[in-house]
């Protein structure tokens, strides 16, 4: 395997981490604030960072070349991002981190089958049982 291939593995690793920071500073911090505000906050924190990227790597002239397309569907995953900020800081403002973050987890299975129908992406009988498998573990955790 080339270096650069497991590159993406790397990286998908560290966004498990620090999904599972996230998910714990997250509970700690959102103790007593309004989720609104809370996720206003991340959001703003999120904001500074990704454009501080943007500008530190020198990316900031690329903007001009995004297609319409492309921003249509940006801006929609950004609205698809807000929606789903505000429901889990909800969630974990209602109950134990220990409990919404199987629920989730389950957008891996969500995300496969949109990938299927959407972007055609292959579902093999490894996809559909991995699939059943999360489903499983997450009930068994939840309930």
């Amino acid at each position: 395997m080339k270096k650069v291939n497991a590159m993406w593995a790397l990286f998908a690793l560290g966004s498990a981490v620090f999904a599972a920071l996230t998910s714990i500073l997250a509970k700690i911090g959102i103790d007593g604030v309004n989720f609104n505000l809370a996720t206003a906050i991340r959001t703003i924190v999120v904001l500074i960072m990704a454009w501080g990227m943007v500008f530190l790597v020198g990316a900031q002239s690329g903007i001009s070349e995004i297609s319409s397309r492309s921003w249509i569907f940006l801006i929609l995953s950004g609205l698809a991002t807000g929606a789903s900020w505000l429901c889990y800081y909800r969630a974990l403002q209602l109950t134990d981190a220990s409990k919404v973050v199987p629920i989730d987890k389950l957008s891996v299975v969500i995300t496969l089958i949109l990938a299927f129908v959407f972007l055609h992406e292959e579902f093999t009988a490894k996809s559909a049982i991995g699939a059943v498998l999360i489903t499983i573990g997450t009930l068994v955790m939840v309930l």
